[in-house]
This record gives C-alpha cells, sequence and structure tokens, in this order.
C-alpha cells in the first residue's frame, strides 16, 4: 500500500506565505508525475502545480509567479511554497501522485488526505 501525507496548512494573513509538503511511502517502485490539487467550498477540486510525467511544471494561472514546486526524488516527496497568498487561495490542498508499487507493473493515482489553508483578509 502506499500513503501519501500532506502538512503546512494553517491561517495566515493576506500576502504572507506557506509551505506544503507531501510525502509518499509504502511500498513503492517507482513515483512519476506529482503535485498539488485544492477544493474550495462548494467548487470542483482544480489542479495548482504539477510535476507532468516528463519532469516539467505546469501551473494554473492564478498561481504563476506566486506558487512554487519543488521535489526531493530521494524522499518521494513534493513541495508546494506559496507566497503573496490571497483570500482565494483559501482551500483544501490535495497531493497527488502516480505511484507504481513493487511488482504491479504500472501506475495508479494516490492522493493525500489533505491540509486546509486560509487566507485571511
Amino acid at each position: 500500500q502506499v500513503q501519501l501525507v500532506e502538512s503546512g496548512g494553517g491561517l495566515v494573513q493576506a500576502g504572507g506565505s506557506l509551505r506544503l509538503s507531501c510525502a509518499a511511502s509504502g511500498s513503492i517502485f517507482a513515483v512519476s508525475a506529482m503535485g498539488w490539487y485544492r477544493q474550495a467550498p462548494g467548487r470542483q477540486r482544480e489542479l495548482v502545480a504539477t510535476f507532468t510525467t516528463g519532469g516539467s511544471t505546469i501551473y494554473v494561472d492564478s498561481v504563476k509567479g506566486r506558487f512554487t514546486v519543488s521535489r526531493d526524488n530521494a524522499k518521494n516527496t513534493v513541495y508546494l511554497q506559496m507566497n503573496s497568498l490571497k483570500p482565494e487561495d483559501t482551500a483544501v490542498y490535495y497531493c497527488k501522485g502516480a505511484i507504481a508499487t513493487k511488482g504491479s507493473g504500472y501506475f495508479a493515482d494516490y492522493w493525500g488526505q489533505g491540509t486546509q489553508v486560509t487566507v485571511s483578509s
């Protein structure tokens, strides 16, 4: 089995910064794409930032220039540095990874449990 555990959420004032972390653990053979999504109340879950299978990065337009996604492959961990936070960034942030478990022969998507980010005005 595989677990993704997020940390680093919290309450911050507008203009502030937070850094989210997501560590994958368990019977992991390989990790491919890994990144961050968010879901605000009453809205659909949306992509925030992610590494693709080719190693490039994709950002939603609303966070470009403010958020940076990075990863530590040795630790199977992905990070999201969030600067200049706005109230509209308030959401539950989820980590998602495309992971192949040992002996499976294929990649499957795994999700973390989510971490709340609240930005006050």
